[in-house]
C-alpha cells in the first residue's frame, strides 16, 4: 500500500468516526460534509472526494454502526448455546454496548424520524425490525429448547425487551443515572423469570 492510499484510507476512517460521533450525540440531521470537515480540519472537498454526498455519508455511518453493533453484540452471542443462554447473551451484550458508547443511532432516530417519511427513516426502520427479528428467533429457539413456558408470546417478549432498552437509553443518557445499567439488568432478570420454564435451571 502506497503512502497516498494509506493516508486516504486513514482519512476515510476518521471521517466516518467523526460522523458517527456527530450522529450519536446530535442526531442524523446534524450531519453535514462541512461540519465533518471543520472538525477534522480538512477541506469540504476532501470529505466529498472520499465519501461523496451527504446521503452517501449517512449511509456509510449506518453501515459502520451496524458493523460495530454486530461485532459487539450479535457475533459473541452466536457462540452461546441456543435458547436462553443465547438470548441472555444478546441482551447483556446490548446493554453493555449501550452503556459504553455515545448514544444509539436507532433509538435516537426513532424519535428524530417518527413523523418523517424519508429513505433514511425507511433504512433505520428496516434495521430495527431486522434486529427485533434476531431477538424473536432467539426467543423461539428458547421455546423450542424448553427454556421458556409454552404459552410465551415471542412478539410480546421482544416488545418488552426492547422497551427496557429504550428506558435504559433514556435514563443513562438523558437522566445520566449511574445505576441505569444495574436497573435494566435487574429488570431483564425479573422479566425473563416470569417466562422461564419451571423445568429450566440454567
Amino acid at each position: 500500500m502506497d503512502t497516498h492510499t494509506e493516508k486516504s484510507e486513514l482519512t476515510l476512517a476518521a471521517i466516518i468516526d467523526t460522523a458517527l460521533d456527530m450522529v450519536a450525540t446530535q442526531g442524523m440531521e446534524s450531519l453535514s460534509l462541512g461540519e465533518v470537515a471543520k472538525r477534522l480540519d480538512i477541506s469540504k472537498s476532501g470529505v466529498f472526494s472520499r465519501v461523496g454526498s451527504r446521503e452517501a455519508l449517512r449511509e456509510a455511518v449506518l453501515n459502520e454502526f451496524d458493523r460495530r453493533f454486530s461485532e459487539a453484540v450479535f457475533e459473541p452471542a452466536m457462540t452461546m448455546p441456543r435458547g436462553l443462554p443465547r438470548l441472555n447473551a444478546l441482551v447483556m451484550n446490548w446493554i453493555a454496548r449501550a452503556c459504553n458508547v455515545t448514544g444509539c443511532i436507532y433509538v435516537a432516530g426513532a424519535f428524530e424520524y417518527d413523523d418523517v417519511d424519508s429513505p433514511i427513516r425507511e433504512r433505520m426502520q428496516h434495521n430495527v425490525l431486522r434486529w427485533r427479528a434476531v431477538l424473536r428467533r432467539a426467543v423461539i429457539q428458547a421455546l423450542e429448547a424448553g427454556h421458556l413456558r409454552p404459552d410465551t408470546d415471542p412478539e410480546q417478549l421482544v416488545f418488552e425487551i426492547y422497551s427496557l432498552m429504550v428506558g435504559l437509553m433514556h435514563d443513562a443518557r438523558f437522566l445520566r443515572d449511574p445505576k441505569a445499567q444495574e436497573r435494566v439488568r435487574n429488570a431483564y432478570e425479573r422479566l425473563t423469570s416470569t417466562y422461564r420454564s419451571f423445568n429450566y435451571h440454567g
